[in-house]
């Protein structure tokens, strides 16, 4: 494992820049960027179109490891190039920003109120891959819609099942148990779900590190137990929904723990904006996720 990533995601001050829209949330992201269906006639113009507007991002000068610790990327992302290098590779050596890749293929049907991941049969390719391109750790995604305990211990054991492999494979997993943040029981499922948690941390042995990815909680510092855990080396916030305003005002009531943002990262850029426009939007973006991360 790379010390000097390793470092950098324990201590480094910012937060998570989350690059990974995949097949069914790419139209959606490119549509806000200013970019509609009719700019692609297929799925790979529409990821060559997504790529073109990640590598705008991670180029443009105030995208970088001052304020960034590590970004997220899409396997078809990583794959690919900017100026010439791999996606990952440039993060790291151009940017100082931590690599990290997407693993999971999706949601299953919903069950007990909660959806675990469908399988991941390309999971040891992937990691491979991972390896290959310097990756520092991966991103898996499992939603839980309302407080039922079988449902989320369901979730949470898949997480730490497949956390252990991606471990052994010596990648850091990030565990994101998304809470849907429309959910009438947001709390009382985030109590659950916030126990079940420190129960399978507790369970790893002094060389199992992983990280969590949690929704905003609705009780500010509510997993200040899973910030001090000697096994989390970084809790990190997803914005789930909220407008970045709101995502950034929630984050900065919770100590320690970092964002991880999406769509409030890139909300507000826009395809047609001139680079001078876009670098200015974007670094007063970057610059309101780092000071909420950082209180």
């Amino acid at each position: 494992m790379n010390k000097d990533m390793l470092e950098k995601i324990k201590s480094g001050k910012g937060f998570i820049a989350a690059l990974d829209q995949s097949g069914g949330s790419t139209p959606k992201a490119l549509k806000l960027y200013g970019v509609d269906e009719s700019a692609y006639s297929n799925e790979a113009e529409m990821f060559d179109q997504i790529h073109n507007m990640r590598s705008r991002l991670i180029k443009s000068s105030v995208f970088n490891g001052n304020r960034i610790v590590g970004a997220i990327l899409f396997e078809m992302t990583m794959e690919r190039t900017i100026d010439g290098m791999g996606s990952a590779e440039y993060l790291w050596s151009k940017k100082n920003v931590v690599p990290f890749l997407k693993v999971d293929n999706g949601l299953a049907a919903e069950v007990n109120d909660a959806q675990v991941m469908k399988a991941i049969p390309e999971l040891g390719a992937r990691l491979e891959a991972a390896k290959k391109h310097g990756v520092f750790g991966t991103k898996m995604r499992s939603v839980i819609n309302n407080a039922n305990s079988a449902g989320i211990d369901a979730v949470v054991k898949q997480q730490f099942e497949i956390g252990k492999e991606i471990i052994a494979a010596g990648l850091v997993p990030i565990i994101e148990p998304e809470v849907n943040i429309n959910s009438a029981q947001k709390a009382e499922a985030e109590d659950i779900l916030k126990k079940s948690l420190i129960d399978y941390a507790n369970n790893l042995n002094g060389d199992q590190n992983i990280m969590l990815k949690l929704s905003l909680p609705t009780k500010a510092n509510l997993y200040k137990e899973l910030v001090d855990h000697p096994r989390i080396l970084r809790v990190v916030a997803l914005s789930g929904g909220y407008a970045r305003e709101e995502a950034n005002r929630m984050l900065a009531q919770n100590a320690g723990v970092i964002a991880s943002f999406s769509r409030a990262l890139t909300e507000g850029l826009s395809a047609q904006q001139s680079d001078a426009d876009f670098d200015a939007a974007l670094d007063a973006t970057i610059e309101s996720i780092y000071q909420a991360s950082i209180k």
